[in-house]
């Protein structure tokens, strides 16, 4: 005879697991986790992207081929390589490009499965701004509710402001959301937030 067993979750053990699974949750808690390798793989971005303007993202789920967007003043030329293979390294040197710094920036988002990074110019009050986008897939994201979900990490030259719900405002003294993309972004620190989006870049 078979025997029947029903399992129960109880009303706090269903609300921790709930708040775990929160974008809140894994957002920062993956930022922690990772913050080091972040921090550094925002740093060099920075620095490469001042050489020359690109983007550049992972375009399957085990983040062997990478996509590079190399922008030009008229164009931009898109290339899918195998991570490390030599013919990326020739393509990054036909562009006059860093192709070291790319290598190991590539090397460093595969690491920790950041998908996508660019650099966004946006406006606030007709003032040009500037923000790194960072999307990322934490590893071993079962969450229900991330499907075709994308965490986004946004990295700010500067100190932001934000109200008591931690939503990012336009300044101290305009008490106004600053929406990128049309999205709200949330603290982390005083100069990382998230958000989650339906697009990676």
């Amino acid at each position: 005879m078979k025997i029947k067993i029903a399992y129960y979750l109880s009303p706090l053990s269903l609300i921790i697991l709930m708040g775990s699974c929160s974008p809140k949750f894994i957002s920062t808690n993956y930022y922690y986790q990772n913050e080091k390798v972040l921090d550094s793989i925002e740093q060099s971005y920075k620095k490469l992207y001042q050489q020359k303007s690109f983007a550049l993202g992972f375009t399957n789920k085990d983040f062997k081929m990478v996509s590079i967007n190399i922008i030009t003043d008229t164009l931009t030329y898109i290339y899918e390589f195998e991570v490390n293979e030599p013919r990326m390294t020739d393509t990054l040197v036909k562009y006059k490009m860093p192709a070291k710094g790319i290598t190991d920036l590539v090397n460093s988002m595969q690491s920790i499965h950041c998908t996508w990074i660019n650099n966004l110019d946006y406006y606030v009050d007709e003032e040009k701004k500037s923000v790194i986008f960072i999307s990322i897939r934490p590893m071993g994201l079962q969450a229900p509710l991330s499907y075709k979900k994308y965490y986004i990490l946004t990295y700010f030259a500067q100190k932001q402001y934000f109200d008591n719900e931690g939503r990012l405002l336009t300044n101290r003294k305009l008490r106004r959301l600053n929406k990128i993309n049309g999205e709200v972004f949330k603290r982390i620190n005083d100069r990382v937030c998230y958000t989650v989006s339906t697009t990676f870049r």
